[in-house]
């Protein structure tokens, strides 16, 4: 992918960008200006990684979801504390158990099976916003943490049943509890509701109640914000991967070193990928028009057939 061409190289932040998943190409093309602790936690950095493995943060790239087999051929440089959190990691943990850090294993979403298999040694308090712990957590409803599972996007059956134990200011930044939200609207958060990504509705409705500086950040609120632009802050918007036009037409007022992180500062570089598809087109061609491949097909399905299909102009 490429920069998009209003946005200033010289602008941007190197720290930030090493972090922006989108932004690999120029990363590589600049490797002096790497900060190799951000890009060990860069998803899409791997091959980056696998080429300076002297650079790499071995604490950060514990938690990078697509490190597992980088990781796993430096078992000696893993941090077990924040491979414990990393949901890619479950086999590596399942085959170290007494490595593991299970405060931060409780909120690992693909670790339910490890868990279940200890019960005596889960983080409750974590374990409460695990989105993929629900059964767990109806089994054992007196440890319960209500304020995190407020959080739990897919706690929703359980906190209707116990409306008296719901933080409503936590239930107000769950983007699965709108229309519960709906069906209380005193007890919203307003502040919370308007990061809210799935709250768009409700947020158009009480525009005299909404926070501009979170809204400026909700990847679901472009419209609104782009008719009201003296309400925005901009530090935010710049953060905001959906913002980009109003960012373009908005340049004096941009957050350069935070918009380094926003990966939709890069586009597909669409001649390239054109010249790329041209060499693989003229390679299949190539193949299929091979002589001895098309002497096969006329004595297959006749000499008059193949010249139509691939001769023919």
């Amino acid at each position: 992918m490429k920069l998009r061409d209003w946005v200033n190289i010289d602008k941007l932040n190197w720290d930030n960008l090493s972090l922006n998943e989108n932004a690999i190409e120029i990363l590589k093309a600049n490797p002096t200006k790497i900060n190799w602790d951000n890009l060990s936690l860069n998803k899409n950095a791997i091959d980056l990684l696998k080429a300076n493995p002297g650079k790499i943060c071995w604490t950060n790239i514990s938690l990078n979801n697509n490190a597992v087999n980088i990781l796993k051929e430096n078992f000696d440089k893993i941090n077990w504390y924040y491979l414990s959190v990393n949901i890619n990691a479950i086999e590596i943990l399942s085959e170290n158990i007494n490595k593991i850090d299970w405060h931060l294993l409780s909120i690992n979403s693909n670790a339910i099976e490890i868990l279940k298999a200890n019960p005596s040694k889960i983080n409750w308090n974590n374990l409460s916003i695990n989105p993929n712990a629900i059964e767990i957590l109806k089994e054992n409803p007196n440890k319960i943490d209500w304020d995190n599972l407020s959080l739990n996007i897919n706690a929703i059956e359980i906190l209707k049943e116990n409306p008296n134990k719901i933080n409503w200011d936590n239930l107000s930044l769950n983007i699965n509890a709108i229309k519960f939200l709906e069906e209380n609207p005193n007890r919203i958060n307003w502040d919370q509701l308007s990061y809210n990504s799935n709250a768009s509705k409700l947020i158009k409705d009480n525009l005299d109640k909404i926070d501009w500086d979170l809204l400026s950040e909700n990847v679901n609120a472009i419209e609104i914000l782009k008719v009201n632009p003296n309400k925005i802050d901009w530090n935010l918007l710049s953060l905001n991967i959906n913002a980009i036009e109003i960012l373009e037409a908005n340049q004096e007022k941009i957050d350069w070193s935070l918009l380094s992180g926003n990966p939709s500062i890069f586009t597909y570089d669409y001649e390239k990928m054109r010249n790329s598809n041209l060499e693989l087109k003229e390679e299949i061609i190539a193949k299929a028009l091979h002589p001895k491949r098309i002497f096969r097909m006329i004595e297959e399905y006749g000499e008059d057939e193949i010249y139509y299909i691939y001769l023919d102009d």
